[in-house]
């Protein structure tokens, strides 16, 4: 198989990844402004609105570097990335996986090139329970062994219809900071925040995707980017629980509640359907 074999598969996330917005893709692309210019998404995660557009010219950013490095593996290195996600698939047992998840505990993540980092991320997330990403405060992944019977750990048409897709485009990858990732915003650019949502209740804790985390001043941190990008003339849209501290925080903004079903939460309690919020700058 070829790149050149694979233009009408659909493009779609090549991972799982928490909180992807596959199921919201419809009313959020009915909230979205009808033109634009340049599209910004400075927490890809999974990617599946960017996917669904798939932009000509875009700039994705995240903080996860893991993640980030599968996006530029996948578009520089699809072939050698499939080969080693077959080998993966050809060994995948609970001991092969729990020896693979201990590399980041005992330095032989440090000997490993980027394309089999991201295979290993990769293998992981369609293997693991739920398929979550979590790391501890050493930043070490410690997601137990999932029970799928047969789980597609390679879909070489899809990586290979992504890192087409990547090559013939104008996408920037960029890893950082989301305040890092908008320097270079215009007037008429869009921008869709979808961050680690604040929790619903004081109990819960706040979504930690990466060892560093995302604290309520991050938050804050945010809603005063949000509002920056808005007096600058772009377009801007943002994701997230419909806690009454996000209601605080984008009150001068327009307020959409739409609901969601909750498919990976650890505990059958913690799924199900959800209020959600989503933010714009302005008027559809």
């Amino acid at each position: 198989m070829n790149i050149e074999q694979t233009k009408k598969v659909i493009l779609q996330p090549f991972t799982k990844w928490t909180g992807g917005k596959r199921q919201l893709l419809p009313i959020i692309k009915e909230l979205m402004p009808e033109r634009y210019n340049d599209y910004y998404e400075p927490f890809i995660g999974g990617g599946a609105l960017f996917f669904d557009l798939a932009p000509e010219r875009a700039v994705i950013n995240d903080y996860n570097a893991e993640l980030i490095n599968c996006y530029q593996q996948i578009r520089n290195n699809p072939r050698e990335l499939i080969d080693i996600l077959k080998y993966h698939q050809e060994n995948n047992s609970k001991d092969y996986y729990l020896q693979l998840r201990s590399a980041d505990r005992d330095d032989r993540i440090n000997n490993m090139s980027d394309v089999q980092r991201a295979a290993r991320i990769l293998y992981m997330l369609r293997v693991d329970f739920n398929g979550l990403y979590r790391v501890n405060s050493k930043n070490q992944f410690n997601v137990p062994y999932g029970s799928y019977k047969n789980p597609k750990i390679v879909d070489e048409e899809l990586i290979f219809a992504i890192s087409n897709y990547l090559n013939s485009n104008q996408i920037e990858i960029r890893t950082g900071d989301f305040e890092d990732a908008l320097l270079d915003i215009q007037g008429g650019d869009f921008i869709y925040f979808d961050p680690p949502y604040i929790p619903l209740s004081e109990t819960s804790a706040f979504t930690s995707y990466t060892h560093e985390g995302f604290s309520y001043e991050d938050q804050v941190r945010l809603r005063d980017t949000f509002r920056r990008l808005s007096d600058a003339g772009a377009y801007v849209m943002l994701s997230n629980s419909s806690s009454h501290l996000v209601e605080e925080l984008y009150q001068d903004f327009n307020i959409h509640h739409v609901e969601a079903t909750r498919t990976n939460g650890a505990k059958s309690s913690s799924r199900g359907k959800i209020s959600e919020i989503i933010v714009t700058n302005y008027e559809n």
